[in-house]
């Protein structure tokens, strides 16, 4: 059966109140009712609410900034404000109350507003003071003399801690105002060129309630206080894939090494910088994650005896060098309940991780199906670094995927972003495998 909003283009202005969380469910509510949903977000809205979430539920890039072109350079509130069937401003606080009533566009949610011939449906929320004061009240009634539909707040506990009238709306108030206001007028915009666009890498959010840890990014061995052994590791792929899981739900432990790249706000960051400190890092990760992708180009060497004082600079300089843990390795071995010699002396995880290795090799990949044995993963993503387009720090990647089963697939080049989606999707399909699997124990004989 088709929702009372089938059809129509929503767009949610989200603004700074802490009843944006709120706005989540109201965003939910919205869809199930058939409706096409543009989130737009006041900087302040942000301190509460990550874009992240109304990205993952739409499918659209959330819009916080006016100025903000489309990838075809249109400019995005425009868009907005010609294609919309509502605009619906909740939570709506005092301070927007106020610049709204005044005409500023000095947001994207009064910019579209202004712009718009669309019906416009404001829900506050703030404290009962606040609203409850004469300025409030009037701008308000401001809002009303210009057509908009105010759905006034309710009674009840408020954030302050104190109890009145101040609390959002619920939602089935709120729809209920959505889809008076859009009765008897036809879609504005039917045609999916005219409105924002979807976001075609968007995934289905299949990883909600699954953990996953990823590390990301270089280590730096310490030759002294102030120099180490270090490679070109950006980070960049290991954070597209913890971006990527979080957009499909998933509850994110990133373990950063020296990464030059912005890390995702809704993950859960572990500064690791040395190989020591990843390491246990990932085996504190280990025994709660549903999947673990080693993505971290960590050092094969470290200093055998880095000195404490900053070295003096002489004719030359002589290391001796050993070589790091295979974390990867020994996170392969716990999982399966193995010991160093790899023999099964212990109980395993259960349920035990996916393992995802990473294999950056220059030249050819030959040694790649070795490593996967070797390290016992479920899959390794292997690629040249030296391959143009392929390297550290590059925005893509041509990855050849290794798996379990022996077989091997060779992708084309692609975003990381692109490489992360699909690694991912090899990785739920893993842990779906894995969960509708008998445990040992419950086999019959």
């Amino acid at each position: 059966m088709s929702g009372r909003l089938e059809g129509r283009l929503v767009a949610l202005g989200v603004t700074g109140s802490i009843a944006a969380y709120k706005a989540v469910e109201l965003a939910r509510r919205l869809a199930a009712e058939g409706a096409e949903l543009q989130v737009l977000m006041s900087r302040a809205a942000q301190a509460f609410v990550g874009p992240l979430t109304f990205e993952t539920l739409t499918r659209r890039r959330v819009m916080a900034d006016p100025l903000e072109l489309l990838a075809d350079g249109r400019i995005g509130h425009v868009v907005v404000a010609d294609t919309a069937d509502v605009i619906v401003v909740a939570p709506a606080t005092a301070r927007w109350l106020a610049a709204m009533a005044a005409g500023l566009a000095d947001d994207v949610i009064t910019a579209t507003c202004l712009a718009s011939a669309a019906p416009v449906v404001v829900a506050p929320a703030m404290d009962g003071e606040m609203w409850d004061h004469p300025a409030t009240r009037a701008n308000a009634a401001r809002l009303q003399s210009y057509g908009y539909t105010v759905v006034a707040p309710e009674s009840g506990p408020l954030a302050s801690g104190q109890s009145g009238v101040g609390r959002l709306a619920s939602a089935e108030r709120i729809i209920e105002a959505v889809v008076i206001a859009v009765a008897g007028r036809p879609v504005r915009a039917p045609e999916a060129a005219l409105r924002p666009p979807a976001d075609a890498s968007a995934r289905e959010p299949d990883l909600v309630g699954r953990r996953i840890a990823v590390t990301a990014g270089g280590t730096a061995e310490p030759i002294d206080p102030v120099r180490f052994i270090g490679n070109r590791s950006s980070g960049r792929m290991g954070v597209a894939v913890a971006a990527a899981a979080l957009a499909r739900g998933a509850e994110v432990t990133l373990i950063a090494g020296s990464v030059s790249v912005p890390l995702p706000e809704a993950a859960t960051v572990v500064r690791a910088a040395t190989s020591a400190a990843m390491r246990a890092a990932v085996l504190e990760a280990l025994p709660v994650c549903d999947a673990l992708v080693m993505a971290a180009a960590v050092a094969d060497f470290r200093p055998r005896w880095p000195a404490e004082r900053k070295l003096q600079r002489t004719e030359g300089l002589t290391l001796e060098l050993e070589p790091t843990t295979d974390i990867l390795a020994e996170a392969s071995r716990i999982a399966h309940g193995l010991d160093a010699e790899g023999a099964p002396t212990r109980e395993p995880l259960h349920p035990r991780p996916v393992l995802v290795g990473f294999a950056a090799e220059t030249g050819d990949l030959d040694r790649a199906a070795a490593k996967l044995a070797r390290k016992r993963v479920d899959l390794l993503v292997a690629n040249d670094v030296s391959e143009p387009g392929s390297g550290f720090g590059s925005e893509t990647n041509r990855v050849t995927v290794l798996a379990a089963d022996g077989s091997v697939e060779p992708w084309p080049l692609l975003s990381k972003r692109e490489v992360a989606d699909r690694l991912l999707d090899r990785v739920a399909a893993l842990m779906e495998a894995r969960d509708a699997a008998p445990r040992p124990a419950e086999v019959t004989r």
